[in-house]
């Protein structure tokens, strides 16, 4: 429907401006007008482009990742056929007929679930609800270090002169993850730390006693010199006494 509109809307448009050209020659501009009318006349598919945001995807084994790829501009491709493959996969020797390794291929509304690897059986996902919208990402669940690879998502029967586009997804086992919740992948992380924290404790106990003998030495020692004070002073008043007082 808004393929005949932008053909009427285009030829309605292209009259009025031939009209005007009449009056005032202009090949410069009647040429924009024939660009401007074959944009708008051509089909909706033609004018959209596979395009794979973010490029580069990593994540952890174990984690859920989504190959994001979408056309831009959008445009609805429920009735076409998307794949999603590793072009850098070499070929199964005992399937030499097979020249492209499928991840998940989407057809006639489903799954085409006999042409993907086996190792990918029930761990990906096409988000069918967005086809509409022109986003054709793919979920991978459960990803293992053997997913990390250059993934190729193809549309054949997209009238666009860019149909495909690839995403790299790097795993790492020793990747940290942001929640705090969760348990870190490398349990060095934890071992290495608990002797600092030890060492540091009992560090901190000991000077804690160190301070509280040098205090308490401290204390004796004025302590003695008070006293040694005191008995010198009455030294000295009974010595003025017995001067004063002969026997």
């Amino acid at each position: 429907m808004l393929y005949k509109l932008n053909r009427k809307a285009a030829g309605l448009f292209l009259l009025s401006v031939c009209k005007m050209d009449r009056k005032e020659p202009s090949h410069t501009f009647s040429l924009w007008i024939l660009v401007f009318v074959f944009f708008v006349s051509s089909p909706p598919e033609a004018q959209a482009v596979v395009m794979a945001s973010p490029r580069l995807i990593s994540s952890a084994p174990g984690d859920d990742v989504v190959l994001r790829c979408h056309l831009e501009p959008p445009v609805d491709i429920q009735a076409l056929t998307v794949e999603w493959s590793k072009p850098d996969l070499q070929p199964d020797p005992w399937d030499p007929l097979r020249r492209v390794q499928y991840v998940h291929v989407h057809r006639n509304g489903g799954e085409v679930t006999d042409m993907k690897l086996r190792s990918y059986a029930g761990r990906t996902e096409l988000l069918t609800e967005q086809l509409r919208h022109g986003n054709v990402s793919l979920k991978i669940l459960n990803v293992t270090l053997a997913d990390a690879a250059r993934y190729r998502c193809f549309i054949p029967k997209l009238k666009s002169a860019v149909r495909e586009a690839t995403v790299q997804l790097v795993v790492d086992p020793y990747l940290i993850k942001p929640s705090t919740t969760e348990t870190p992948l490398d349990p060095r992380n934890l071992t290495t730390q608990e002797p600092q924290d030890q060492t540091n404790a009992a560090a901190g106990g000991r000077s804690s006693l160190g301070i509280l003998a040098a205090s308490f030495c401290v204390l004796e020692l004025l302590g003695g010199v008070c006293l040694w004070r005191h008995y010198k002073k009455n030294s000295l008043k009974d010595d003025s006494r017995r001067t004063r007082d002969p026997a």
